[in-house]
């Protein structure tokens, strides 16, 4: 029996994985689930599969929690020590689906434990990519990647060499305004920017594959998951999002994985590696698709690309600035004092004004929560001097 906890339960990856796990009860031990503030969900799934801990991240929540739990044996705890005291807990296999860079520690300490690390908090990898590979190399932890472009170029790699690789190519759907004309994104609403065309997730990274600063982590984090340099790595907008990754070898050869927009592959993948096994997915009718069509990505229209390169080339910390100053912009976008087309300015201001030696400093996880922290009051200023 496997061993397993899920963190960010209650989010659209979290689900999926429970539905995963839920089709074959006995082959899983679930040793801690955890969520924000949809303590129902969570208490209810804590419930369901018998989780030895149920932690929400909001410590004011804590009673409702054990409120929902009464009569279970499930202990109920909440706030960043108790997620990260799940974190400590020995199991098989953790998904790391936290939203943001909420999600780096957790994740650390689950692979301090020498645990399976399934990667779906790509911001883990932005904001500290070296401290995350550092440490599963240390603790002889496996990182599996979630993300369904990551997946799909980890699974194109298996027999491959990764020194025949030429280039790596991961797709973009474009979002909710990859059709719009140009001059209207600056008056884009919430509601329209909340609304993908093809999959089904939070709002948090609906918008932010509107605005393609998902795709521009995505960038990143393909540099420092597969190691190759920031000339190796394009972007191609697909917007029927089939095909998830392509990898280009030196003999001319592309290796395209293809599939349906379910998450449930990448993430049933991830559960069952190094074995491939049924998953309730559907299958492709390509006849009945027809074509699939492609485009190169326009960096007018999306300058979360441009900044991804720049962060690329400054390496370092820059990571670390670059997500919490888009966490920060995302949020001003939500809380409707930014614009839609803000975001992205509001990013490159805070690049531009952090002094170098919080981006060049030594990476530790105080470093990169120190970089963090100062990004988001910068961006928050900027913020409050846009909306002034």
């Amino acid at each position: 029996m496997k061993k397993i906890s899920i963190f960010g339960a209650t989010g659209s990856i979290g689900q999926n994985t429970i539905d995963l796990i839920s089709r074959d009860p006995d082959a899983y031990d679930v040793v801690a689930l955890t969520g924000s503030s949809n303590i129902a969900q969570l208490a209810a799934d804590a419930r369901r599969l018998n989780a030895d801990v149920a932690v929400t991240a909001d410590e004011s929540r804590l009673d409702d929690l054990r409120d929902a739990l009464k009569g279970a044996q499930v202990e109920a705890a909440a706030g960043q020590g108790a997620l990260i005291d799940a974190a400590c807990r020995p199991a098989d296999w953790v998904m790391s689906a936290i939203v943001g860079a909420a999600g780096l520690q957790p994740g650390i300490c689950a692979l301090e434990q020498g645990a399976t690390l399934a990667l779906a908090n790509k911001e883990s990898l932005v904001c500290a990519g070296a401290l995350i590979l550092d440490t599963a190399a240390r603790h002889n932890a496996r990182l599996l990647p979630v993300d369904s472009e990551h997946s799909a170029v980890f699974q194109a790699l298996v027999g491959e060499d990764l020194k025949a690789v030429e280039r790596i190519v991961i797709t973009a759907s474009g979002g909710a305004f990859r059709d719009w004309p140009m001059d209207k994104l600056a008056n884009a609403t919430l509601a329209e920017a909340s609304n993908h065309p093809n999959w089904n997730m939070g709002q948090r990274i609906t918008i932010d594959s509107a605005s393609m600063f998902n795709k521009a982590l995505e960038v990143i984090e393909t540099r420092e998951y597969f190691g190759v340099s920031p000339d190796q790595i394009e972007v191609l907008v697909h917007p029927e999002s089939m095909i998830h990754a392509l990898v280009g070898f030196h003999d001319g050869a592309l290796m395209a994985h293809v599939g349906p927009p379910d998450m449930r592959h990448a993430i049933g993948y991830a559960l069952h590696w190094p074995q491939r096994r049924n998953l309730p997915v559907e299958r492709l009718d390509l006849a009945a698709i027809g074509a699939l069509t492609f485009r190169a990505p326009d960096e007018q229209r999306w300058p979360a690309l441009r900044l991804a390169r720049e962060v690329m080339a400054r390496r370092g910390l820059a990571g670390a600035v670059f997500n919490a100053a888009k966490e920060t912009a995302l949020s001003g976008f939500i809380d409707g004092h930014l614009r839609f087309t803000q975001m992205a300015e509001v990013v490159d201001a805070v690049l531009n004004q952090i002094d170098p030696s919080h981006i060049d400093a030594p990476m530790t996880l105080d470093t990169v929560m120190v970089a963090d922290h100062i990004a988001r009051q910068t961006a928050q200023t900027i913020i409050e001097q846009t909306a002034g």
